[in-house]
């Protein structure tokens, strides 16, 4: 083989999403089931979330609210 496989992207548990949102937990939980951000189920069901994906939803987010302010 000629080399490494890829590192896998970092995975957020529903907490730390909810962090970086600053929204409750069950909301990105809620996000999940309408399809608004995908998740990974563990071996013991708990979701997590792909960082690059919360990280460009979190880009997209970003430039309205500071229009707002």
């Amino acid at each position: 083989m000629a080399g490494r496989s890829p590192e896998p992207e970092q995975l957020l548990t529903p907490a730390e999403v909810a962090a970086l949102f600053r929204v409750d937990p069950k909301t990105v939980t809620r996000w999940a089931k309408a399809g608004k951000l995908s998740c990974i189920r563990t071996l013991g069901g708990h979701r997590r979330y792909q960082a690059g994906e919360v990280q460009s939803l979190l880009a997209q987010q970003t430039p309205t609210a500071q229009l707002d302010q």
